[in-house]
């Protein structure tokens, strides 16, 4: 989960669903997907600082001999602003991912400057095009990725007609040039079970996310659900083999099923969030191993094992300053 869009499914949304009802939302899918009237760069602050490798006073440290060391993701993916949340498909050719111009923007600016949300690319010919931006409503949301298989991308969306004030989940499908049919994924699950950070299996019968629960092991932890006679199974905790006393959060599930990736505090004495895996055998997961040090989050991976997460900068005096997209590529 992203320190700009995803953070704010666990705060205080009051301005932001405030500006929502103010300003209305259609309850339709918008079939067109016009493109954004903006580009990211043109609204940018010029005293937004961007972060690299060169000026990182955290970079993120691999502790595996199975991947490269990260990096940042090649082509027009990072700018100057803040991107994170990615996911891509199992097939590596296509992006998602969350844009806002300047990570000081609150979230009810972000709501209305008509360029933060999700935004995506795809592979051609080895290169990544440039970033369009996907329209999921006619009038006014904010938006971000969680979780794409096949031709269905999972979001988070802030909009009127959410189940809950803290924002709801939301699906919708590949258009080839667009992204349409947006659906709410419901009551049982937005409400009932009040998932947070999700992700599905290849076939989306199982679903894995994030979530404070009283009858866990402490913090948030991570639980599973079953799509079983036409409706979500009252979801099981991943006990004690995953979830700690810290928080779990962020999962990613391998197509395959037998890796589960998430983001958690370092285990080994790093600054801010790392990257961990579970590798399952014989039906039971296995102790997690920190992969990725040093504010290191939102893991994604293609069926090829290249790992994509957010990576935040930070100045002196411990303020974010941006964040970018990092890739570790699969040895």
């Amino acid at each position: 989960m992203s320190l700009s869009f995803h953070s704010l499914l666990r705060i205080g949304t009051g301005l932001l669903l405030a500006g929502m009802l103010v300003l209305g939302c259609k309850e339709s899918g918008d079939e067109n997907n016009p493109p954004t009237q903006k580009t990211r760069s043109e609204t940018i602050p010029s005293d937004v600082v961007k972060g690299t490798p060169a000026t990182d006073q955290f970079p993120p440290v691999l502790h595996s001999n199975e991947w490269d060391d990260p990096v940042p993701m090649a082509g027009p993916v990072n700018t100057a602003g803040a991107e994170d949340a990615p996911v891509i498909t199992p097939d590596g050719q296509t992006f998602c991912f969350f844009f806002t111009p300047d990570i000081r923007i609150p979230p009810e600016r972000q709501l209305i400057d008509g360029v933060s949300g999700i935004w995506w690319s795809k592979l051609v010919s080895g290169e990544w095009t440039e970033p369009e931006r996907m329209v999921l409503c006619e009038d006014v949301a904010l938006d971000g990725p969680m979780c794409i298989e096949s031709d269905t991308l999972w979001f988070a969306s802030f909009r009127v007609g959410n189940y809950r004030t803290d924002g709801d989940i939301y699906l919708c499908e590949n258009r080839g040039c667009h992204w349409e049919n947006w659906q709410n994924a419901g009551e049982l699950l937005n409400g009932t079970y009040n998932i947070g950070e999700m992700y599905t299996s290849a076939d989306g019968l199982t679903l894995i996310f994030d979530r404070t629960g009283t009858d866990g092991f402490g913090g948030v932890d991570l639980w599973q659900t079953e799509f079983t006679n036409g409706s979500w199974s009252v979801p099981e905790n991943l006990g004690a083999a995953v979830n700690t006393a810290l928080d779990e959060t962020r999962p990613f599930l391998s197509s395959e099923g037998t890796e589960l990736w998430f983001t958690s505090t370092s285990r080994l004495g790093y600054t801010g969030p790392a990257l961990f895996r579970s590798v399952k055998t014989d039906s039971v997961w296995g102790a997690p191993q920190e992969i990725i040090s040093n504010f290191a989050g939102d893991p994604a991976l293609d069926a090829a094992g290249n790992i994509y997460f957010t990576h935040h900068f930070f100045i002196n005096s411990g303020a974010i300053i941006e964040a970018d997209v990092y890739m570790s590529r699969k040895r």
